[in-house]
Formats: structure tokens, sequence, C-alpha cells
């Protein structure tokens, strides 16, 4: 009935037709039952009477007023039963595939109809038979409504599994998006650091060639072992976004552990880096904490590299203060500073400053990435001139995160 909707109504109005055609040649048959109306009027209107019902999903009202009238001159001509039956049929239909307002009308004038019918031509059983129809039309509506209520919750299961679904698809596009901003933050900070590096050898050994060929060959070396790092750690980074199994070896990201390591390449590119890490500085930070400490001084350095000059010195500081890590990279490097703009004041209530303007800095992607990398686990970052000179970036991080 469900999968094939209309051949299940039409059975019924097949069923419904023979039981009527059969009554009509038994009573022909018999010879104590008045005339019967002749073949070529009583069969037309038992097709006509069932014929609605094969509708009744379609178009549920128009096949159950169709019923509802053609029934009149069925039932005052005794063709049998199908005009109850069908009217039954018709008044669950409403109910279900309407609604309880319409259900209600067409019970209303179906009882109406009936009520006309038996006290026009009163049979001798008047009141058993309006007895028969008021509980067969009550028996119509409780299973009306039972069908109506679970047909209502199925659809609001239904609504509910869609709305799901698209939740689910918004909610992976999301992380894709997330995803692809956290290797973008990544490639930008392997390639701008092993770039920037490989250029100032690269510069150096040019100048040292001819004068000091052994520097020229540390220099080289240094470009040499500086794009292996960097070629692997693209690798790394393109292995998983070609990779849909987890069957292939993963390389673990570096972290806070690997200062010492980065303050090692950045001295040999030409630039001298005191790197101070205070006592338990690094102990039990969380893997994301620690990555983002070791990507905030990675791009601080590689900015000093790039823009503070021959001549610059860099100092990093690494202290814990109670559950915040402090992390502070300064150097006076002779670079020029980025142009400062003034934010906007903040206004408070009746529009009266509420605090004094900042500046900020207008960066490129890597003052972007250290920036979210900090508010991502509820850090700060300043970036600006440091007060005797220089450059300096300021990043705190809590060391737990909150959950």
């Amino acid at each position: 009935m469900r999968a094939h909707p209309m051949a299940g109504d039409s059975s019924i109005a097949v069923i419904l037709l023979l039981t009527d055609l059969l009554l009509y040649v038994a009573a022909a048959e018999t010879p104590e039952v008045p005339s019967m109306p002749p073949w070529y009027v009583a069969v037309p209107l038992d097709i006509a009477m069932v014929a609605p019902l094969v509708f009744r999903r379609k178009a549920t009202l128009w096949s159950a007023y169709l019923v509802l009238l053609i029934g009149i001159p069925h039932g005052a001509l005794e063709l049998g039963a199908a005009s109850a039956f069908a009217v039954m049929i018709s008044i669950y239909s409403v109910l279900v595939y309407v609604g309880r307002k319409q259900g209600l009308l067409y019970l209303l004038a179906t009882l109406v109809t009936s009520g006309l019918q038996l006290w026009a031509d009163p049979p001798e059983d008047v009141w058993v038979l309006a007895i028969i129809g008021i509980f067969s039309s009550a028996l119509c509506w409780t299973l009306g409504e039972f069908a109506g209520a679970r047909r209502a919750y199925h659809e609001e299961v239904e609504a509910r599994l869609h709305l799901l679904e698209t939740e689910r698809d918004q909610a992976t596009r999301i992380a894709v998006g997330e995803e692809r901003g956290r290797i973008a933050r990544e490639l930008h900070d392997v390639v701008a650091h092993a770039v920037s590096v490989m250029v100032v050898q690269a510069d150096g050994a040019s100048y040292a060639v001819d004068g000091n060929p052994e520097m020229a060959k540390r220099a080289l070396q240094t470009i040499s072992e500086t794009g292996r790092g960097a070629l692997a750690e693209l690798r790394r980074l393109l292995d998983v976004l070609r990779s849909d199994g987890d069957d292939e070896p993963r390389v673990p990201q570096p972290d806070a552990s690997a200062l010492t390591d980065l303050a090692d390449r950045i001295r040999q590119a030409g630039v001298p880096v005191t790197l101070a890490i205070g006592s338990d500085a690094l102990a039990g930070l969380p893997a994301g904490v620690s990555l983002g400490v070791y990507r905030i001084v990675q791009e601080s350095l590689t900015n000093t590299l790039k823009h503070a000059g021959q001549g610059a010195q860099a100092e990093v500081l690494v202290r814990r203060e109670a559950e915040m890590i402090d992390v502070r990279i300064t150097d006076d490097g002779a670079g020029r500073a980025k142009q400062l703009v003034p934010a906007a004041t903040k206004t408070g209530s009746h529009g009266a400053p509420s605090g004094p303007r900042r500046l900020t800095v207008p960066g490129g992607n890597g003052l972007i990435g250290m920036k979210e990398r900090a508010n991502v686990f509820g850090g700060t970052l300043e970036v600006g001139p440091a007060p005797g000179g220089g450059w300096q970036v300021h990043a705190r991080l809590p060391v737990r995160l909150a959950t």
C-alpha cells in the first residue's frame, strides 16, 4: 500500500465493486427481494461509487465529496454496502491526508446526509442502523487520528534527519575550511622561514666565494640542510592532504622543545640569537600551545632575518607566569618598521571614551597567522616597535586549555 498507493486503493475499489455485484446478482435471483433496478443502472452506479477511492490520496477532498454525493442514489436504490464502506474510508482519508478541521466538516456532512436519508425513507430498524453508523464513524475517526499522528511523527523525524544532515554537511565544510587555513599557516611558516634563511645564506656565499671559500662552503651547507628540512615538512603536509587513510607514517610536528635547534639555524643564517627559557617553562604544555610557541618564535625570527638589516641581534625570552606562558622576541635591527595605524577609540555609555587608543600593525600573512595562533588558544599577541628601538613580539598563551 505504501510502495504503490494507487494500486492498493484500486484493489480496495475492485473488492467493494465485486462485493456489490455479487450482492446484486444474489438479490436478483431471490424471489423474496423486491425488484432491483436493471443492470445497466446498477453496474455503472456501482463503478461510479468506488472509482473515487482510487484517487483518495492524490485528490482527497474531491474523492471524498464525490463518494458522499454518489452514495445518495446508491444507498437509496439499496445496491449494496459499497456506499457505507466508501464513506468510512473517506472519513479516514480526509482526517489523515488533509487535516482535522476538514475531517470534522466532512464527518458532519456525512452525518447530516445519512440522517436525511433515514428520515426520508426510515426502515424498520432505523435506530439500529443509526447506532451502527455513529459507531462506524467514530471508529474511522479514531483510526484516522492514530494514523495521522504517526504520519506527522514520521514527517517530523524525516525533517529533523534532513536538518541534521544539513548541519553535518555545514560542519564538515567549516572543518575543511579551518583545516585548510591551518595547513596554509603551516605552509607559510615553513616556506617563509626556509626561503629567508636560504636567501641570506646564498647572498653571503656569493660575497665570500672568492675571499673566504670555507665560509661560502658552510653557507652552502646551511642552504642544503635548510632546503632538505623544508622539503621534508612540505612533503609531510602534502601527504596529509593526499592521504585518505592512516597507514602512512607520520612525522611529529615541531614543538617548543625545538626552539634551541631553531635558534641555531638562525645563528647559522647570520643573526645572533640569545635564547633564554625559564626553568620548567615548557613542562606539561599542551601540544597545540607548544606548537604555537614554536611557530610564533619561528615567524618572529624569520621577520628579523628578512627585515632587521645587517648586524641585527635577536633575543628570545620564554618564561611561565602562573597559568600563562610568556613569549617575548625582540631585535635591535635597523630595518624599517611598519607604519603604525591608530585603532578606533573604544566608547562606553553615552559615547564617552572608555579606553586609550591602541596602535595596531597592518601586517602580512605572518602577523595574521601569529595572531590567529594566539587567539585560538585564548591568548594575546602584541606586535610593534620596541621601546629602545628595533622590533618586538609579545605573546601570552594559557598553559591549560579551557574545557
